[in-house]
């Protein structure tokens, strides 16, 4: 990206967190669904991937149903950006009101215990709404990490506006983010990962909707380094201003195993529930880039 293009994107982010958040909310909806709409019949690339990744997703799908899923995923994805542009201007109480968790109780209970506890999420609904109602709602700070985006001017924005929120935020590179994501796990504190994409040679290899990925290794050595309770969590939307979400049942550090066979263990089984999660609301996982390995060859279409 050149310098030029790194300046027009920060300005437009800082124009979207400046603007969107002063819009009346049904204004903010109808403007997301209007972008939304607009990107889906351009067809660019990160429509052409997403309707790809929902294919593997519903692999029974016709044309036509893809296209639907692929519509209301841009919607969706909109949303999420039109409520984070909005988040910071959210009262305490509307942050409240705005997410409705169910099996909430592994979660209370992890952090009632002190132990430590470590959320994984993929990219579904708005996980920094989520973070927002975790901080608000339950009253409970917690460790996340983001990567470095360019431009420097545009990661700060994200940074700021996380730790607006009540998160605090690590740089993903580094080298450090493990070592103090440890510490606060070790201390008895919260850590929030989205954690279904690490395309890197550090991924741990899965089977995900049937074919061959890799996810973060972190969530699972963090749980096993330790302690700390590892807690799957999906999000979804409905037709409501309220979104909805499911913490799932911990995965749990296998007996036996050297550390990388518990580890691809543990990974897989976050997987499988993610999957549970996205197969339920495909059109509320936002990923608009390449995912599985047999699609990492470039020529093989949008990214």
């Amino acid at each position: 990206m050149s310098s030029a293009q790194e300046r027009l994107t920060d300005a437009l982010y800082g124009l979207g967190w400046g603007a969107v958040k002063k819009l009346p909310e049904p204004a903010a909806v109808r403007l997301g669904r209007t972008i939304a709409d607009l990107a889906w019949k351009r067809r660019g690339k990160g429509v052409q991937r997403l309707e790809s990744n929902y294919a593997r997703v519903v692999p029974d799908a016709s044309p036509e149903r893809l296209a639907e899923l692929s519509r209301a995923g841009m919607r969706s994805y909109l949303r999420y950006w039109m409520e984070s542009f909005r988040l910071p201007a959210w009262s305490a109480e509307r942050v409240k009101a705005g997410f409705d968790p169910k099996d909430v109780h592994h979660l209370t209970e992890g952090i009632a215990s002190d132990r430590g506890v470590i959320l994984a999420l993929p990219h579904m609904a708005n996980w920094d709404l989520a973070g927002a109602w975790v901080t608000t709602k339950l009253e409970t700070p917690f460790t996340t990490v983001a990567e470095r985006l360019k431009p420097e001017t545009l990661y700060d924005r994200f940074v700021a506006y996380r730790e607006g929120l009540g998160m605090e935020v690590l740089p993903h590179s580094g080298g450090t983010a493990f070592g103090t994501l440890a510490r606060r796990l070790r201390d008895g504190g919260l850590v929030c990962l989205v954690a279904e994409r690490d395309l890197s040679a550090s991924g741990v290899e899965v089977k995900f909707f049937g074919e061959a990925t890799r996810m973060p290794a972190g969530p699972a050595l963090l749980a096993q380094q330790t302690g700390a309770l590892l807690l799957p969590v999906t999000l979804w939307y409905d037709d409501s201003p309220v979104m909805r979400g499911r913490v799932h049942p911990p995965v749990e550090v296998p007996e036996s195993g050297d550390r990388a066979e518990k580890t691809s263990v543990m990974t897989q089984a976050l997987a499988d529930a993610f999957a549970t999660g996205i197969a339920d609301h495909p059109e509320d996982w936002h990923m608009l880039q390449r995912l599985w390995l047999a699609d990492l060859d470039p020529t093989k279409g949008p990214s």
